[in-house]
């Protein structure tokens, strides 16, 4: 009786290892840019400023605001950030040891080439 049940135990933490996936590995980047955008209109006219932060990874640049514009977190331009998306949404933390992971939201994501040469085919005509 018992030979089973250590049997089955082990059977059943064998099989919830091996559907455990692993979490996603961060991406690091730089605040490039910060910068004061109208969060929402309030009844009595006066408008509300959300910070929007531009996040500079190797080959993206990514557009966010945190997800709690009354908690927000303050982030300094060329601050090193480690981040991981998450459907439709950015964790980011600092480099920093046991700094914790805050939500921000994706406005936009644009190639982080400055060179618009790049971005454009070349065209060649017969003569050249």
């Amino acid at each position: 009786m018992r030979i089973t049940r250590l049997c089955a135990t082990l059977l059943i933490m064998a099989a919830s290892m091996a559907h455990a996936k692993n979490p996603k590995a961060y991406q690091t980047g730089q605040i490039a840019q910060v910068s004061s955008l109208a969060c929402t209109a309030e009844q009595n006219n006066t408008q509300h400023l959300c910070p929007d932060y531009t996040l500079e990874s190797n080959n993206v640049a990514y557009h966010i605001r945190p997800r709690d514009s009354r908690h927000a977190p303050t982030l300094s331009v060329g601050e090193r950030m480690q981040f991981r998306r998450n459907k439709g949404m950015i964790l980011l933390r600092s480099e920093a040891a046991g700094s914790k992971e805050r939500p921000f939201v994706v406005i936009s994501i644009s190639p982080a080439s400055d060179n618009t040469a790049d971005l454009h085919p070349v065209r060649l005509n017969h003569l050249q």
